[in-house]
């Protein structure tokens, strides 16, 4: 009996990489998989429907079910269509793991306005759309008097939120984002029966590879016998648990990677300065430069 039985999983992103992993385990553990992919390049560029309906092959082939969708998760509508087929296809929909993603880095100064909204739409709001799709259905559940058990895996990235990435303000500002996202969610979802939590992983996938100072280490060889600290399986096991029905976990977001997996905190206050007078440039100066750098 697999700890997902009976439960019905949304995927996006799910036909290569980190996304096909969370699948394969997710249908081995007994869910029913809607397997999301667009199929395009690294820079959104294209689409494929390939990738997608081989995982869904691969899952089928295990004795699993699962179904593929090609539908745009960055414009509403295609959020809109991906959760109805799930609820459409197996009558319901108990987890929903937002995972594509794409590339176009850039330094600052020469940005071009079409990486910064490509790259916000996929992530933020392909993450917020899928999210707020579903949250609608979850909602309408429970003023029926189905007050569902579900969860909501968004990912985020250590680009955003523990180490900034030059190259990727783009990317690490929607991915910080998605961190705030979560925890927003969290909170006004706990009425209809929804956990939300993030995950910031680091594995080896195409996006990896091709990111600046990256790709070197992600194509590193393994020593025989060695656990490959990047394998992208070994984020997956963190999502499927966090998507089981008995998980009492929100509200959190867990840095993963090979070995290890750290719970994170977000902005914190590390000073203090207070004044009992009116603030002048000379006292503000004076109090914030003692702490330095």
């Amino acid at each position: 009996m697999g700890q997902l039985d009976g439960r019905v999983a949304l995927i996006t992103g799910a036909g290569r990489g980190i996304g096909r992993e969370h699948a394969l385990l997710f249908a081995r553990e007994g869910a029913k998989v809607v397997i999301n992919d667009l199929g395009g390049a690294n820079d959104g560029a294209g689409t494929d429907a390939g990738p997608a309906q081989q995982v869904v092959d691969e899952i089928v082939a295990l004795g699993g079910e699962a179904v593929a969708n090609t539908d745009n998760i960055a414009t509403w509508d295609g959020a809109q269509a991906v959760v109805d087929q799930a609820i459409d296809h197996f009558g319901r929909l108990d987890a929903v793991v937002n995972n594509a993603g794409i590339l176009r880095d850039g330094f600052i100064p020469t940005m071009e306005e079409s990486q910064w909204d490509s790259v916000v739409q996929v992530h933020l709001k392909g993450h917020f759309s899928v999210l707020r799709h579903a949250a609608a259905y979850w909602k309408a559940e429970t003023k029926a008097g189905r007050t569902p058990n579900a969860s909501v895996l968004n990912t985020a990235s250590g680009s955003g939120v523990t180490l900034p990435n030059a190259g990727q303000s783009n990317y690490g500002a929607a991915k910080a984002a998605i961190a705030a996202l979560t925890l927003v969610a969290a909170d006004e979802l706990a009425r209809y029966g929804v956990r939300a939590n993030a995950i910031a992983p680091v594995a080896r996938t195409r996006l990896t590879e091709a990111t600046p100072g990256f790709g070197d280490i992600m194509r590193s060889t393994i020593e025989e016998g060695v656990v490959d600290p990047f394998h992208p399986a070994n984020i997956s096991p963190l999502v499927a648990y966090l998507s089981t029905a008995d998980c009492p976990i929100t509200g959190q977001v867990y840095a993963v990677q090979g070995g290890s997996i750290q719970r994170l905190q977000g902005w914190t206050a590390l000073d203090l300065v207070e004044t009992d007078d009116p603030w002048t440039i000379d006292a503000v100066r004076d109090g914030i430069e003692k702490w330095g750098n």
